[in-house]
């Protein structure tokens, strides 16, 4: 305790002393007044010390809060100088009026007072509303806080934090599924020999390119990889856009089938639980793409690389009948169905929704379709829907299926995956039993928690897959000419006249459809188009360019309104140019958004460069829309896209 404090402490208790001395005199005086002369002296003397002392205390106190003010005084100007902070003070003219002794270092100047800040540090600059920001200088990273009010800026070096950020950040682990697509088939057209050696081969080869980037890999099933690597890694197989899948492709290119791989990549958080669960599911998106790509998730991001193949057929009937059954017991439980199919109809989601429909009226059960209107593309066809009384009755507004919603409504989504793509968002969250049938390479957004998916990208049309489905669905069904056309169309329209993404099973499909009375006369009528839609389609082919030699980009009248079947049909009519691999179509929509329409022979993949723009759809086949561009704004961001995919 300081000296001055026990100072204090004795005066107190000398005050109290001379109160209680005081009573003390007054009891003597009344006993005899000799006692009262001698306790008088003593008290005389006893005030005499108390002053003494508190003027002692006094003075202690004042040297005391002398020696503290200078010791502190001392210690903040010895840290302002020698802390590893940059503290620098400017004026109005930015120019600097002060710094501390850490600031001449960083500069690796010795005077820095009476320049300006823009000479010091040129690219240094806040917004309105910023008072810190990360700023690089001389190699060395710095947090930079500021005060405008008091105009100070303060330099905190966080070179070592970042470096050992970065380095967290490229050593964090990732998981890895490699899947061997369709060894399977391929293995089928082989004897035992070679079939093992080729499935030797490709193991080598996937083994040499772990090895090549310290990737650890086992082999947990005939058909499946597993790979563990780190942050740094996968960014070089990023960079490289997963050669091996060429590489695999391309030394099984003399089999009928090639062999291809499938590659989920898991990344973005710590647990291995996590890892593996999204590693799965970007597996079963990679395959639900048609495979031959690798789906990396990264957190919430989803990237796409390779799919540079068409799909190769992988469905079995036991798989369309295991899902008919499956899709039969979910008619019987459910009190009402509801079909929907995608935004703006085409022929193919109007016949896999009746279809759908016929199924459900098979099993007794109430069924209804909606639509919001009738576009050009389906327009011959609900004309004659409509002139049916025992269809068009059933054919429901959005707000009428709304209202129909009950807790047991079995809801079918038909020729998409995508909800904001679907007629009526709402109903997918009013419903909470989704049947998910689709033909498109599945995409990022999908439908949350349906009960079940049938996606099949190896089918031309969600037409033919619903076709199968009715095929294993009773030996007794009898479809309605009707509906067997409206099917047949689907399938006709999809497969542009059976030319494109056609397999055996596509002509199967037609021919049941056939034999339950599809009039192909009556298909041929429904495409037919006036002689208006042929001048439109005319004038936008008129307005090509070529670009990168064998692309053809075509663009639609500014002061026109174009269908998505218009842009389509001018995008395949491209297509038939000699020399044009991919055509690309770029029109305005009625609603003023901006449609991109993409064809492609095979040898370029339109999916990816949609994708690209946010829309989505088949190697061969694909579109876009964009909202908020104009015309020559979109043609920029197509050409953009273009680049960066091909």
């Amino acid at each position: 305790m300081p000296k001055f404090l026990l100072k204090r402490w004795y005066g107190l208790h000398t005050v109290l002393a001379l109160g209680f001395s005081l009573l003390l005199l007054a009891i003597l005086t009344l006993y005899h007044w000799l006692y009262g002369a001698i306790g008088f002296v003593c008290l005389i003397g006893l005030v005499v010390y108390v002053i003494q002392a508190e003027k002692g205390f006094q003075q202690d106190l004042r040297l005391y809060l002398a020696t503290i003010s200078h010791r502190v005084k001392k210690a903040g100007e010895s840290v302002i100088q020698e802390m590893p902070l940059g503290i620098l003070l400017y004026n109005d003219e930015r120019v600097v009026e002060w710094n501390n002794p850490f600031m001449q270092l960083m500069v690796g100047e010795e005077l820095l007072v009476g320049k300006n800040l823009n000479e010091l540090f040129p690219s240094l600059a806040f917004k309105p509303d910023q008072k810190r920001l990360e700023y690089t200088f001389n190699e060395r990273i710095y947090e930079v806080l500021h005060r405008p009010e008091e105009k100070l800026l303060f330099f905190k070096d966080i070179t070592e934090f970042k470096e050992l950020f970065a380095r967290y950040h490229r050593e964090k682990s990732v998981l890895a599924i490699v899947h061997l697509d369709n060894l399977d088939e391929v293995g089928q057209m082989m004897d035992d020999q070679s079939r093992t050696l080729l499935s030797t081969n490709v193991s080598g080869v996937i083994s040499d390119w772990a090895q090549k980037h310290g990737i650890y890999l086992r082999r947990y099933t005939s058909d499946k990889f597993l790979a563990l690597m780190d942050r740094q890694t996968l960014e070089k197989l990023e960079e490289s856009r997963f050669d091996i899948l060429d590489v695999v492709r391309e030394m099984t290119a003399d089999n009928k089938i090639p062999l291809t791989l499938s590659i989920g990549v898991g990344a973005g958080v710590d647990s291995y639980i996590g890892l593996g669960q999204i590693a799965q599911s970007s597996l079963d998106i990679a395959l639900g793409r048609g495979g031959d790509q690798a789906a990396v998730k990264v957190g919430n991001k989803l990237t796409f690389y390779g799919g540079k193949s068409n799909a190769v057929e992988k469905r079995t009937r036991v798989r369309a009948r295991v899902i008919a059954h499956a899709l039969r017991d979910l008619i019987n439980e459910a009190e009402q169905v509801i079909v929907m199919g995608h935004k703006q109809p085409d022929m193919d989601a109007i016949g896999a929704a009746l279809g759908v429909f016929k199924a459900v009226r098979f099993q007794n059960k109430s069924a209804y379709i909606v639509l919001d209107e009738v576009n050009p593309s389906i327009e011959r066809l609900m004309k004659e829907i409509y002139a049916n009384e025992e269809l068009a009755e059933f054919f429901i507004t959005p707000e009428q299926a709304i209202r129909l919603v009950t807790g047991r409504t079995l809801l079918i989504i038909v020729d998409t995956h995508r909800p904001s793509l679907v007629i009526e968002p709402r109903l997918l969250e009013e419903t909470s039993r989704v049947v998910v049938i689709d033909h498109h390479r599945r995409s990022e957004e999908f439908v949350e928690d349906p009960v079940l998916i049938y996606l099949e990208p190896y089918a031309s049309s969600t037409s033919e897959l619903v076709t199968e489905l009715l095929q294993y669905q009773s030996d007794r069904i009898n479809i309605e000419s009707a509906i067997a056309t409206a099917l047949l169309a689907g399938i006709v329209v999809d497969t542009k006249s059976f030319a494109f993404r056609t397999g055996s099973r596509t002509f199967e499909a037609a021919s049941f459809l056939r034999r339950n009375g599809a009039d192909t006369a009556t298909v041929q009528r429904y495409l037919k188009e006036d002689l208006g839609q042929f001048v439109k389609r005319a004038k936008i082919i008129m307005n090509t360019e070529t670009y990168r030699d064998h692309l053809a980009i075509a663009v639609g009248d500014l002061h026109e309104d174009y269908t998505q079947v218009q842009v389509a049909q001018a995008a395949e009519l491209l297509l038939t140019l000699s020399g044009i691999q991919a055509s690309f179509v770029v029109a305005r929509r009625a609603d003023d958004k901006v449609l991109v329409s993409a064809r492609s022979l095979g040898d370029i993949n339109v999916q990816a460069i949609m994708e690209y723009l946010g829309g989505g759809g088949h190697l061969t086949g694909a579109a876009a829309q964009l909202d908020g561009v104009s015309i020559k704004q979109a043609v920029g961001r197509l050409k953009e896209a273009i680049d960066s995919v091909l």
